[in-house]
């Protein structure tokens, strides 16, 4: 099983690079923001609990994502490996992943981490907004969110730094040179 992490700031191209992962090594694709969003468009009631966090700018509780993530990952059927989107976030959350994977019998093999400097993740989020209409990408909670990823996620760099799945990825550039760096790193741990 290929279970890669995809880490990164909002707007560092995480969905964008792990869809051709998916296309690429043919494993499925689990971002966590698709998943709330969808809840949140059919008005479940984890839906609703989710906007008010979403709201303020803040991250999901860890055992409501880790009960999404579960029930999402044993969804799939024969699959080769997942991509984790968006999650985990917090190093709590790295831990319940580590615990949910080994209870299947498996583990995360990488966490790629594209880097991207605060000033281009700004300015892509504002273009990202204007373009698809989401209200939360305005510049006060595009703010809020880079403060809450360096004060909660950014410390899971050194968590899987120690647990030896680590791999820097220069997420500024043209999407061809990423993807090829990206490739490069999932290739020695396939």
């Amino acid at each position: 099983m290929l279970n890669i992490v995809i880490f990164g700031g909002p707007g560092s191209g995480k969905g964008t690079q792990s869809e051709k992962i998916v296309e690429k090594y043919g494993i499925n694709h689990i971002s966590t923001g698709e998943v709330l969003r969808a809840e949140i468009k059919k008005g479940t009631e984890l839906g609703k609990t989710a906007q008010s966090y979403i709201d303020y700018g803040q991250l999901i509780p860890d055992e409501l994502m880790i009960n999404i993530l579960a029930g999402v990952l044993d969804s799939f059927v024969d699959s080769k490996g997942v991509i984790f989107d968006g999650f985990p976030r917090t190093i709590p959350q790295a831990e319940a992943l580590k615990k949910v994977l080994a209870e299947r019998g498996q583990e995360v093999s990488i966490m790629l981490d594209l880097d991207v400097p605060e000033e281009e993740l700004i300015a892509r989020l504002i273009k990202r907004g204007q373009e698809s209409g989401r209200a939360d990408e305005n510049e006060e909670n595009i703010k809020k969110r880079l403060v809450v990823y360096h004060n909660q996620t950014a410390p899971l760099i050194d968590w899987y730094k120690q647990d030896g799945k680590y791999q820097h990825i220069n997420g500024f550039g043209k999407l061809e040179d990423i993807f090829a760096e990206i490739c490069e790193a999932v290739d020695k741990v396939k």
